[in-house]
C-alpha cells in the first residue's frame, strides 16, 4: 500500500514538473503566489511563528505589518521553488548576464578559478540560495546538505535533476562524519545553510539582537582545515532576476581559543545575513522556529 502511494504522489509531482516546465513562467508563478496563499490561511502555527519572529529581530514591530511581510515570505519561498524548477531558462551561457548581477570579491574570483583550490560557502534561506547554488557550480562542483525527502521516487528525480548543475546533495543524517573533509579534498565547494535552530550542536550567537543556537560546521572546517571561507547571498531584484554578492575572504587568526574563535566567525556571519535581510525582509523564511528561547 505504502509503494503505491509513493508512485502516485510520484506521478503527481512528474505532472507538476512537466506544468512548470513548459507553462509560461508568468502563469507558473502566479499559480505559485496562489498556492502559498492557501497555506498560509491553512498553517495557522507558522502563520504565528513567522510573525513572532519578525517582531522580536525588530524588522517591524506592528503585528498586522509583520504579518504582511510573513505571508509576502512564504509567497517567496513558493517562487524559490519555481525560479529553482527553470533555472536552466536564465543559467545559460547566452542569457545569464540578462538575469543575474554578480559582485565577486577579487579574493573570492581567485578561489574559484583555482582548481586545486575548495572553499567553504555559508549562506542563509534568504532569496533563492538554490540560483546563488547553480551558479557558483559554473566553476567547480558544490556539494550540500539536503534532508531526503520521504518518497524513495521523489527523492531520485530531484537529485538527478540537481546533478545537472554539478549539485551534489550530502545527507543531514549520515554516519560518513569525514563527507564534509571528502568535499574540501576534492577541491570543490562546500556550500552550507547555517540559519537553522542547531539545538545541542550548535553555539549561542546573537541574532537581530538574541541568542539563537547557531551550527558551528562552517567555522569549524575553515579553522581545522584552514579552507577559504565566505558568506554570500542571493537577492531577487525582479522577475528571473538577482543580484548574488559575496562577502570577502573570512581570516580568523586561531587565538589558541577555539571555541572564542568559532564565536567570533559565527557572529561575522550571522552579522552578514541580518544585513542581507534588512535589504527585503519579505525575502527570508521567518516561518522556521530560529529562537527557542
Amino acid at each position: 500500500m505504502k509503494r503505491i502511494f509513493q508512485l502516485a504522489e510520484y506521478g503527481f509531482f512528474r505532472c507538476v514538473l512537466f506544468l512548470c516546465d513548459t507553462l509560461p513562467y508568468s502563469f507558473t508563478c502566479l499559480v505559485a503566489r496562489g498556492t502559498a496563499n492557501l497555506w498560509w490561511l491553512v498553517d495557522k502555527k507558522r502563520r504565528i511563528v513567522a510573525k513572532n519572529n519578525i517582531i522580536r529581530s525588530g524588522i517591524e514591530t506592528d503585528p498586522k505589518r509583520a504579518l504582511a511581510i510573513a505571508k509576502k515570505a512564504c509567497q517567496n519561498m513558493a517562487l524559490v521553488i519555481v525560479e529553482s524548477l527553470r533555472s536552466t531558462d536564465f543559467l545559460g551561457d547566452e542569457t545569464i548576464d540578462q538575469h543575474l548581477k554578480i559582485e565577486v570579491p577579487d579574493d573570492i574570483k581567485a578561489v574559484l578559478e583555482d582548481p586545486q583550490q575548495s572553499l567553504i560557502i555559508a549562506s542563509g534561506h534568504y532569496g533563492n540560495w538554490e540560483v546563488a547554488g547553480h551558479w557558483v557550480s559554473r566553476y567547480k562542483p558544490v556539494a550540500g546538505i539536503t534532508r531526503a525527502m520521504n518518497n524513495p521516487y521523489i527523492e531520485g528525480l530531484v537529485e538527478k535533476r540537481k546533478s545537472r548543475y554539478h549539485f551534489r546533495p550530502i545527507p543531514k543524517h549520515d554516519g560518513n562524519t569525514g563527507r564534509f573533509l571528502e568535499v574540501l579534498d576534492n577541491h570543490e565547494i562546500l556550500a552550507l545553510l547555517f540559519n537553522q535552530h542547531a539545538g545541542e550542536y550548535g553555539m549561542m550567537i546573537d541574532f537581530f539582537g538574541h541568542p539563537a543556537a547557531t551550527f558551528k560546521t562552517a567555522a569549524m572546517l575553515h579553522l581545522v582545515t584552514r579552507t577559504p571561507l565566505c558568506f554570500a547571498s542571493c537577492h531577487r531584484v525582479g522577475p528571473m532576476k538577482f543580484e548574488i554578492s559575496f562577502s570577502p575572504l573570512i581570516h580568523q587568526t586561531r587565538s589558541g581559543n577555539k571555541n572564542e574563535d568559532i564565536k567570533a566567525i559565527l557572529n561575522s556571519l550571522n552579522r552578514d545575513l541580518e544585513n542581507s535581510i534588512r535589504q527585503d525582509p519579505t525575502q527570508y523564511l521567518w516561518g522556521h522556529r530560529r529562537w527557542r528561547n
